[in-house]
């Protein structure tokens, strides 16, 4: 179910309404549990067996991990938890890759060739996996408490964050069902989810501009980027830089529209999710960037995965590799696919080569020049430089294709003139994308544009959402297209 769709905005109201009307906490917390799995089912069909598996599999382990005596128990059970859900994601998502791979080389040898599994993949199943592991691994490290089944299969489930994110940490989210969700104060016992006046404006200003970075920004730019990276061989370099802008523009407004629908719903309903994206273009380094952007799965990879692997206590050698490792599986979670692999070993190699010239020359990192409005343009279109170039390797699959397109990137040939016909062939998508860098760097450094919003007098605020209806009814070609990361 896309959150693009009537059907989407039908099944928020009656869930809304049915919240607001029967105030009782059990029936509340069950009625959003199946309202969730109805989400997962009109989305995935029979698939929601295996979100129902995750869920009881990780409830007991955290069970017998709680009660487990000694240290090597904990962790044997722990070890044996994570091979279920890894097993489960590496299984569904990477196993035709895997004989892909396997085939390749079997050809060298004259091997016959393995038929692919062809399943279908399971829609958030990358998500709601790393959701999961967040409670087991907590029980382990002694943060949470196991708590009852519903509670956790409502984390697990919850619809707003169900496909893409923002991944949750069982700690972030299994305390607001046991306590009062008024300011999300933690000083009393819940008897019901109330409905906040303040809540619900405030979720409702972030839905909409979720909807209209996908419907109006996203939408339309998708068709300058997919008119580029189609075919991009022969195109001009000044047409590839546009295209990986266009997608750049493309993506984030895709995934934070998508994030912001699912915080606004949450928050509606009474839930606090954490943030998601916090204006990474203007990052000014890689390691910013990444402080930034999909924040959500930047620190689960910190907490999960980095700092187990000795984080930077260790060597400066042992620090360059782990950032590597950790962003080479940042690329494979992305997907199946070696361009995904190729985007985190790029973004690995920028945090690696950003750290060791932060270590090897403090006296640039601290110079009065970086601190100044220049310098920091200057560290802004720097990062921003080799960003856009590992999104041309995010969205061009082909190698061929890939390598062409980063030479053009790289190494300009100053021909114009097709690029000036697609400039003119697409003048809105053109005239949108710099509507965005203009906001983007303007207006949304200076101000919290949301919260100034649903401050407003209420009378304004309707005048603020019929606006933003009426540029995504002229502007939207009311073709719902799947969110980008309906895929990973």
């Amino acid at each position: 179910m896309l959150f693009t769709t009537i059907d989407f905005i039908i099944f928020f109201t009656v869930v809304l309404i049915s919240i607001i009307v029967i105030k009782n906490r059990k029936f509340q917390h069950l009625f959003l549990l199946f309202s969730s799995y109805f989400f997962f089912y009109y989305t995935s069909n029979y698939l929601i067996i295996l979100i129902i598996f995750t869920t009881f599999w990780d409830f007991y382990f955290g069970l017998a991990i709680w009660k487990s005596a000694t240290h090597k128990r904990k962790k044997m059970l722990l070890v044996c938890s994570l091979i279920g859900n890894l097993g489960l994601l590496g299984f569904y998502k990477y196993a035709d890759f895997t004989i892909t791979q396997i085939n390749f080389f079997g050809n060298f040898l004259n091997f016959g060739n393995i038929p692919l599994l062809d399943f279908a993949l399971p829609i958030g199943i990358s998500f709601y996996t790393f959701h999961s592991i967040t409670y087991t691994v907590g029980i382990y490290r002694g943060i949470i408490t196991p708590v009852r089944l519903r509670e956790y299969a409502l984390f697990v489930a919850f619809f707003p964050q169900l496909v893409a994110g923002p991944i949750l940490r069982a700690n972030q989210f299994l305390p607001q069902l046991r306590e009062k969700i008024v300011n999300f104060s933690t000083n009393s016992a819940i008897r019901q989810i109330i409905i906040e006046n303040q809540n619900l404006k405030l979720g409702i200003t972030i839905m909409a501009m979720g909807f209209f970075k996908k419907m109006v920004i996203a939408e339309n730019i998708t068709i300058l980027s997919d008119h580029i990276f189609n075919q991009p061989l022969g195109a001009e370099s000044f047409t590839i830089i546009i295209g990986a802008l266009a997608f750049g523009i493309q993506i984030y407004c895709d995934f934070s529209g998508y994030s912001d629908i699912a915080i606004g719903a949450a928050l509606v309903l009474g839930f606090k999710f954490p943030e998601n994206f916090n204006r990474p273009y203007l990052a000014i380094s890689p390691s910013d960037f990444w402080r930034r952007w999909h924040i959500s799965l930047s620190t689960w990879l910190r907490d999960y995965l980095y700092i187990p692997l000795g984080g930077n206590k260790r060597s400066n050698l042992r620090t360059y590799a782990n950032l590597f490792v950790v962003m080479f599986l940042g690329g494979l979670w992305h997907g199946a696919s070696w361009n995904f692999v190729i985007w985190g070993i790029l973004h690995g190699m920028y945090l690696a080569i950003h750290r060791f010239l932060s270590n090897q020359f403090p006296f640039f990192a601290n110079h009065n020049f970086f601190k100044s409005r220049i310098g920091i343009l200057f560290s802004v279109l720097v990062t921003q430089y080799f960003v856009f170039l590992a999104w041309i390797t995010f969205r061009v699959h082909d190698t061929k294709d890939m390598i062409y397109s980063i030479s053009k990137y790289v190494v300009l040939d100053f021909q114009t003139v097709n690029t000036m016909n697609i400039i003119l062939q697409h003048k809105i998508p053109i005239l949108i994308m710099v509507l965005f860098v203009l906001f983007h760097i303007i207006i949304l450094r200076k101000i919290n544009l949301i919260e100034k919003i649903s401050n407003i007098k209420l009378r304004w605020w309707f005048v603020f959402l019929i606006s933003i209806m009426t540029i995504i009814l002229l502007l939207y070609d009311g073709e719902p297209r799947d969110f980008i990361y309906f895929k990973f």
